[in-house]
């Protein structure tokens, strides 16, 4: 069952589809022991997401009380902050699920479609239903290809290669995550080489490996559309070993 929270108050029925109907922004994390990873970076992008968006700031710590508030006794937990418009200031609402993790390996399917500001968490975008119609074929998912063939990103996750010792991420339109944000700090600190580049669909057979990374963790990608790809297992360890290796953050 999800528990939800608007402003650290159960929402009445017609507040809780007032909030969803309204345009919003969000951040979602994965919660183990009451802690979360990338705290920092979550709160960071609510606030940016907020100024952006309605042209106010968001209190950070507030946000952090409120999550808190919504888990309550929950240690283990799937967790989304939401901030939506309204006639006033922005409410932030926080929903609470059973903990999840990443599904791996995944198969995609192309679409032809970009976010609208896709550098923000937003809610108002059909890639859910570029996700659906992915997955009634046969896929797990569906890699977002905008104009001339430029990869950008998955519907839920960021995208990423291996070429050789290197990871490759994509040079288009997407959302910097923040498990994206993670792994680059600590493969920098591990002498990892990344870097930005424009990856087009014709490209994807010329990588050793192509895998996905949100919250819920790491997956590689054994196909997209129906084109094979190898399972780059070293560097697949490399980044769960760099991944697991983040501090948890207490909320």
């Amino acid at each position: 069952m999800t528990h939800i929270e608007i402003d650290g108050m159960p929402p009445a029925p017609d507040q809780l589809w007032a909030m969803v109907s309204a345009y919003g922004h969000f951040t979602a994390m994965q919660v183990r022991n009451g802690k979360a990873r990338g705290l920092a970076l979550h709160l960071r992008r609510l606030e940016a997401a907020n100024r952006e968006a309605f042209g106010v700031g968001l209190d950070g710590e507030r946000a952090r009380t409120l999550v808190r508030h919504a888990l309550g006794d929950t240690r283990d937990a799937s967790v989304r902050v939401y901030v939506f418009e309204t006639l006033g200031e922005p409410a932030t609402m926080v929903t609470v699920k059973a903990p999840a993790e990443m599904a791996t390996p995944q198969r995609l399917q192309s679409a032809h479609y970009q976010r609208p500001d896709a550098h923000i968490k937003h809610i108002t975008t059909d890639q859910r239903h570029y996700r659906r119609h992915a997955q009634r074929n046969g896929f797990d998912d569906a890699v977002l290809v905008g104009p001339n063939g430029v990869m950008s990103e998955s519907t839920v996750a960021n995208i990423g290669f291996f070429d050789g010792a290197a990871v490759v991420w994509p040079d288009a339109p997407m959302l910097h995550g923040i498990t994206m944000q993670l792994l680059e700090r600590e493969l920098a600190g591990r002498g990892v080489p990344a870097r930005r580049s424009t990856v087009r669909s014709r490209d994807i057979a010329s990588f050793d490996g192509v895998f996905l990374c949100n919250a819920r963790g790491i997956a590689a990608v054994t196909a997209v559309d129906h084109l094979r790809l190898p399972v780059e297992s070293q560097g697949l360890r490399m980044l769960a070993e760099a991944y697991a290796s983040v501090t948890w953050d207490s909320i």
